[in-house]
Order: structure tokens, then C-alpha cells, then sequence
């Protein structure tokens, strides 16, 4: 059962994103024009994400912040108003067009359509000593959209994203290819609401860097925290 729910959803995986690939044509042209237009860099955004099993790979996105944006302020955290999304950025995550790149991803076989979200190499520290509840979530695929996602996207604690993920990864085991479709379906509803984009600040009193530094410790301590048994 779970070998065929596994070669339906890379199938599914496969001709999904390459119809949209071709289809999206335009939307590759017009973009990448308007990026340059806008501010020096690259079109596309390379980053080196995890996903089945820790595995890295490089994620793409389009360019929606300045160059070397990670190193600068709030680095990985991007709140409301954070002056290093440019103009165009701004209005491509408003719309999560800039995350469509990854679609190329899908086809590579790095991601999935539905799965966790893929953290950032470094993001949950040490990968190999991270606790059962963190690394449950990469027994799967990463992917374009997930249960954390239709839940509440950015507007949740990393460790609610978690335990979202951790039940994705029990509902696919159980129902197999069904849930990906649940979550598919209800993601196309939700990608017409621009709500819950930015992440919010656990002390509103501190600035983006502080702000972020201390939200970055938080996570990657809840990610090594001994297991209860």
C-alpha cells in the first residue's frame, strides 16, 4: 500500500509540475524581466534547504530580497515591513508567485507538491542530534504546500509547524495519497488569501535582528530538547 501511495504521488509529482512548468511560460518571462528591471541580482534564489531524510539540495525561489539578504538583518526571519524585500519582492510574496521556482524542484524530485516545508540547512542546528518530534517530519519529502501551511502558515510558532508536519506524516502513512489530496485542494483555496505572510515577532518591544536571534536560539533549543518517552 504505502509503495503505491508513493509512486502515485511522484507521478502525480511529476506531471503536475511539468504541465505547470510549460503553462507557466509567461509567468518565467515576465518575472524574470521584471526582477532585473527592479534591482541588481540574479532572477532565481538559490539556497540550500533539507528535505527526505535531511537530505540538501538547493531550492529555488525567485529573488525577492536583495542580494545577501540572509546576512543582513532579521537573516531567515522576514517580518512586515522588513526594508530588504524589493519593490517587486514585495509584491511576489504578497501573491507567493516567488515561490513557483520550486515547481522545477518538484520535477527534479527533490520535493513533493504536499510535504513540510523545507527548513534551511542550518535552521534547526545540528541535524544529526535533533530530537524524535524534529526529525519525524523528514521521514517525507519536503513540499510546495502542507498541513502547516493550510493551518496557519506563517502566523504559527515553528514548533506548531511541526507538530502539523508530524501529522501529515501519520496521515500519509495511514491514507496514503488521499491526504495529499485534502491538503492539495484545500492550499488552491487558501493561495487566494494574501493573510499570515509575514512571521511574527515573539517581543514586539525588540528590533528585526534581535528579534530574530532570539526567535533562531528558541527553535533550534526546542529542536534538541531530550525526547519524552
Amino acid at each position: 500500500m504505502k509503495f503505491i501511495s508513493l509512486f502515485v504521488k511522484r507521478v502525480f509529482d511529476i506531471v503536475s509540475s511539468g504541465i505547470c512548468i510549460v503553462l507557466l511560460t509567461p509567468v518565467w518571462i515576465v518575472v524574470s524581466i521584471m526582477i532585473k528591471k527592479d534591482s541588481k541580482g540574479p532572477v532565481f534564489f538559490k539556497q540550500g534547504r533539507r528535505t527526505k531524510d535531511g537530505r540538501v539540495f538547493q531550492m529555488l525561489k525567485f529573488r525577492s530580497m536583495v542580494v545577501n539578504a540572509e546576512t543582513m538583518g532579521a537573516g531567515l526571519f522576514n517580518y512586515e515591513n522588513d526594508p530588504r524585500v524589493t519593490k517587486v519582492g514585495r509584491k511576489l510574496r504578497d501573491s507567493s508567485i516567488d515561490e513557483l521556482p520550486q515547481l522545477f524542484n518538484i520535477f527534479m524530485g527533490d520535493m513533493s507538491v504536499v510535504g513540510p516545508r523545507p527548513c534551511v540547512t542550518y535552521e534547526l542546528g545540528d541535524f544529526e542530534t535533533l530530537n524524535k518530534k524534529y526529525k519525524k517530519r523528514f521521514r517525507v519529502k519536503a513540499g510546495l504546500t502542507g498541513l502547516a501551511q493550510i493551518k496557519g502558515r506563517n502566523d504559527i510558532s515553528w514548533d506548531e509547524k511541526v507538530t502539523y508536519d508530524n501529522e501529515y506524516v501519520d496521515q500519509f502513512e495511514k491514507y496514503g495519497f488521499l491526504a495529499d489530496i485534502k491538503i492539495g485542494l484545500e492550499s488552491v483555496f487558501k493561495a487566494f488569501k494574501h493573510d499570515k505572510i509575514y512571521e511574527n515577532k515573539m517581543d514586539e518591544s525588540m528590533n528585526d535582528a534581535e528579534a530574530a536571534q532570539a526567535e533562531e536560539a528558541e527553535i533550534i533549543r526546542l529542536a534538541h530538547l531530550p525526547d519524552v518517552e
